[in-house]
């Protein structure tokens, strides 16, 4: 990255000088980790006691701000607070590229800042002291989520002065488990470096020695060894993320970063529960949508809010109202100043940041990727957006395929075993342009329909499938009931179904089985 020298120089005359420095990183599960990155390298610097435990940098400030109370990216008064401490170099992670005015205010308070950054500009750059971002200069990865570019700049600090600050080599590799849990949590299309960083950031994380990471993943009751890409995406995130959207986005942080397994311990309770809360939560909205729905009509774009709605769980909203209306969705509340926030969601047939440039006289702010984003809206506005991002939509979608059926291969039952489930394997980390391989089986028969769930819910269902060979094979569908496939089921049924393999370890006990995508 054209900025890489400069960023790696200014960090060591701040380091040279003990300048007051201030990493602030964006409250999601790609900024956190980044913010862990660096401490990591600042707390390398300073070195360690016996033991091994680490000296923390005296000089060093992380700072996330509030997702509720301040929102996403660099605000005024946070900057005005860091100038009146003396802090002279701010670096941000996963924010920052559109921050215009928050970095012309910082260099008039003399604070130099670095921008690490993957997010799309606007079209004026900021007058950072340098910018790391792979989509404003010619570095051929494009697609490194904001904890994959912290990544490269410590890769780049440590090539230039590791020597000088007696860094072992290759020390730089065991960072590697919050960049892979970054790029994972982060939905970057796991291409080029990003499968490097996710295929080398699981087997770390299967050995990372985090007191945080041990602590969540035993109290989720998964063997670190045995962590996959669907106990990162369905099990850590959600629980690392609860701590912006239902409480302070520091706890999540405290959890990657601390020695403490006490420390640890106490975080991951407390983080179990809060993202237990974010469910009751999330489930009460969806309620109310879909009782609204019943008596609208439906536009090309769904618009839908209450200023009673919590602004952190509203991408959570967004998502599954576009997941089941198929439509580009955007969700408002209030947040703690009476703003209205939001966020938005796409399905695939429009870029929402497009969608957002078209209507741009809408938003007080916006900003994001082409199928997630935020938004800050004027109050007054807000009951004609609908109508507004309609009428853009219809200049920016593009071609989308309906009800296209996609699978890799045709079978019958017989391939569900462990000879070909290991070679499956050999493909992951699966994700975003790596998606796993999707079976068809046709004309299979529903031999029997289990509900199951926590505490006894009901809210998933087990299903057991035999085929013309007397093949038999269990799938799970979660969150899931027998009508929320393009067939409704019923025992002795035949149906076609599409799965993917899935290998369950609930209670220590290996189960090969399949994961359903349709039953039409």
């Amino acid at each position: 990255m054209k900025d890489m020298e400069k960023a790696c120089v200014r960090i060591f005359e701040a380091i040279e000088a003990k300048e007051k420095i201030v990493v602030y990183a964006d409250y999601d599960c790609d900024g956190i980790p980044g913010a862990v990155i660096l401490n990591d390298l600042f707390s390398i610097i300073s070195g360690s006691i016996p033991g091994g435990k680490k000296i923390p940098y005296k000089n060093l400030e992380i700072y996330i701000p509030g997702r509720n109370s301040e929102g996403y990216g660099l605000n005024l008064p946070a900057i005005k607070q860091f100038a009146k401490k003396g802090v002279k170099l701010l670096i941000t992670i996963d924010l920052g590229i559109t921050a215009v005015s928050e970095i012309a205010q910082a260099e008039v308070d003399g604070i130099d800042v670095i921008v690490t950054d993957h997010h799309l500009p606007h079209t004026t750059l900021p007058r950072a002291y340098a910018i790391l971002n792979p989509k404003v200069d010619a570095y051929p990865e494009k697609m490194l989520c904001g904890a994959g570019v912290v990544f490269k700049l410590v890769q780049g600090f440590v090539k230039k002065y590791g020597e000088f600050y007696k860094i072992n080599t290759g020390w730089e590799k065991w960072l590697l488990d919050m960049a892979g849990l970054a790029t994972l949590s982060d939905l970057v299309p796991l291409l080029g470096e990003n499968r490097a960083m996710a295929y080398f950031g699981m087997k770390v994380l299967k050995k990372s020695p985090r007191p945080g990471l041990q602590k969540l993943l035993a109290k989720m009751k998964i063997e670190q060894k045995y962590l996959t890409e669907d106990d990162i995406g369905f099990m850590v995130v959600p629980r690392l993320n609860a701590a912006s959207r239902m409480d302070d986005p520091m706890k999540a942080y405290e959890l990657l970063s601390t020695e403490d397994e006490v420390k640890a311990g106490v975080i991951t309770g407390h983080l179990s529960k809060i993202n237990d809360d974010r469910k009751t939560m999330v489930a009460g909205i969806m309620r109310e949508v879909n009782k609204k729905f019943e008596k609208r009509e439906m536009k090309e774009v769904i618009v839908i809010g209450n200023p009673q709605w919590r602004v952190g769980v509203l991408g959570l909203v967004a998502s599954k109202i576009s997941d089941e209306y198929k439509k580009p969705v955007f969700v408002w509340g209030k947040d703690e100043n009476d703003f209205i926030k939001g966020s938005c969601r796409s399905d695939g047939s429009v870029s929402v940041v497009k969608l957002m440039t078209e209507t741009r006289e809408f938003f007080m702010e916006f900003g994001g990727h082409e199928f997630a984003g935020g938004f800050t809206v004027q109050n007054e506005k807000i009951h004609f957006l609908e109508e507004a991002l309609s009428i853009s939509f219809s200049k920016v979608k593009r071609d989308k395929i309906e009800n296209e059926m996609i699978y890799n291969i045709k079978s019958d039952l017989s391939i569900v075993n462990t000879k070909n489930w290991k070679e499956i394997e050999k493909l992951a980390p699966f994700g975003l342009a790596n998606p796993k391989p999707i079976f068809l089986f046709e004309n299979v028969e529903v031999e029997n329909i289990k509900k199951f769930g926590k505490n006894g819910s009901g809210e998933h269902l087990e299903i057991t499938f035999s085929d013309t060979s007397k093949n038999k094979v269990k799938a799970i569908s979660f969150f899931s009931n027998s009508e929320s496939f393009k067939t409704s089921l019923a025992e002795g049924k035949k149906v076609n179904l599409l799965a993917t393999f899935d290998l369950s370890r609930f209670r220590g006990r290996e189960e090969l089985r399949l994961r359903i995508e349709d039953i039409f």
